[in-house]
């Protein structure tokens, strides 16, 4: 038999089994990358916002700002859009994942908080003197607390329907029938005409405690109608517990101004959020890491938009509308799952996932190493052949010439199992036939020394 086929033949296998595994190598390599890239990608989260120079949407720009500088797991892209309620019904529709909208405002049932962007506050007044003189014959005097505003009309700064529908809740809570106030809004821009119109005798603004619009139009009455008389709202409690969007807060002396104290007094009031919000089906990773770095750049926010420092958490210790998300929850009251708690269920399966490509790769291994395999078993029984011929021998030459080709036989074998080709209990059954061949040259070799003995035995004495 010839050895020099069967050697090359085998070399050229183990050569395209390599090219294959190298090839199966950068197949799971990219494979591995290109999901390290996904993981490590940051999200992306658009968030609706507007109307366009408002101050919400300025804070939300600089929002955007800060996380794409300082954020490496959250980019926020802001969609700008006429206002609160096309926000949130884009979010309603799935164009969008996160909104900007007041708390009291309709908005889709599954929309839940993610952080408070500022709570505005309403503020009444009437001016204290000077008033036209339609408003006087309505009035008979100063207006000093709201059942009186029955007969009236209040001038209502911005022109968005939400506060008109807030000044009649407050209206019907304090005992006031609204179809009995009459009203007229006002652009933001449109304070100085609000302060000239002599038939206003009340004013009515929903903004924070320290919003230029509502100081500015409280400055600007003062001047043209008299010092303002702020209209505590007393039933504000009792609002709040039949309305969870708003609640009941106090506005604090001297807030709008110090001399003469604007207001001189706490008065007490009701205030309606602006809200980031998100669909519950936001996942939780998702909710918590926007959450998270809110509040890791809201001071950077701040130092670019003055409006970003009413940035605040929302309340989890009792029920509001809408909830909170479970992500942001999760982080303000510290119960956010840590990793393992998170991946658990994902580690087990990826522990049966390998355990199952363990096999698999076993098997293949055996299946791309199957012609090895054979080649072993024709080596055993070529050596098994051998080790028959060898009993036949007729000389030293042909026992020599028989343990080269074992050798060769061998070394290759050797090579396959270095090369993870054969497995160990190949190599044990190949020992077993390399020792017989062993035994059959020892004895054959022994045979042939003894012939060589008794044949030059009588030589020897015949040269004596």
């Amino acid at each position: 038999m010839s050895f020099s086929a069967p050697v090359k033949g085998s070399a050229d296998r183990r050569q395209r089994r390599l090219l294959l595994l190298l090839a199966l190598g950068f197949i799971v390599f990219g494979g591995a990358t290109a999901a390290l890239f996904y993981v490590l990608q940051p999200k992306a989260l658009r968030i609706a916002v507007g109307p366009s120079g408002s101050e919400d949407h300025q804070v939300v720009q600089a929002m955007a700002e800060a996380f794409e500088d300082e954020s490496r797991t959250v980019r926020i892209s802001p969609i700008t859009t006429a206002g609160a309620v096309e926000s949130l019904a884009l979010m309603g529709v799935g164009q969008t994942d996160l909104a900007v909208g007041r708390s009291d405002l309709a908005m889709p049932a599954d929309a839940q908080t993610l952080a408070v962007l500022r709570k505005n506050y309403v503020v009444l007044w009437s001016p204290s003197g000077r008033p036209g003189k339609d408003s006087k014959k309505r009035s008979g005097g100063k207006i000093a607390e709201i059942a009186e505003l029955a007969g009236h009309k209040i001038g209502i700064i911005g022109r968005t329907g939400a506060n008109v529908a807030l000044l009649r809740t407050i209206l019907e809570g304090s005992g006031v029938r609204p179809d009995r106030v009459a009203t007229d809004q006002f652009g933001t821009e449109e304070i100085e005409k609000l302060a000239q119109d002599n038939t206003l005798d009340a004013y009515f603004t929903v903004g924070p405690l320290d919003s230029k619009i509502t100081a500015a139009a409280i400055a600007a009455t003062a001047r043209s109608r008299g010092a303002p008389k702020f209209l505590p709202i007393e039933a504000a409690e009792a609002i709040a517990l039949r309305h969870p969007r708003y609640e009941a807060e106090e506005v604090p002396v001297s807030v709008f101004n110090a001399n003469p104290a604007w207001p001189e007094d706490k008065i007490d009031t009701i205030s309606v959020s602006h809200l980031i919000l998100a669909r519950k089906e936001l996942s939780e990773a998702k909710a918590a890491a926007f959450y998270r770095q809110l509040f890791v750049v809201r001071d950077s926010i701040a130092q670019r938009v003055p409006g970003a420092g009413h940035i605040a958490k929302p309340d989890t210790e009792k029920e509001v509308e809408p909830s909170v998300h479970r992500g942001a929850a999760a982080v303000i009251n510290g119960t956010e799952r840590t990793f393992l708690d998170k991946y658990s269920d994902y580690f087990w399966f990826a522990l049966l996932l390998f355990s199952g490509i363990g096999s698999a790769a076993a098997w293949l291994r055996r299946y791309l190493n199957r012609d090895e395999r054979d080649d072993n078993t024709r080596y055993r029984n070529r050596i098994l052949a051998v080790a028959s011929e060898v009993r036949d021998a007729a000389s030293e030459q042909d026992l020599l010439a028989s343990q080269r080709e074992v050798d060769a036989i061998i070394a290759e074998t050797l090579k396959c199992y270095d090369e993870g080709a054969i497995e160990q209990e190949d190599m044990a059954a190949f020992g077993l036939v390399l020792e017989l061949f062993d035994h059959a040259v020892a004895e054959r070799r022994a045979a042939l020394d003894s012939d060589q003995a008794r044949t030059q035995g009588p030589a020897l004495a015949s040269r004596r």
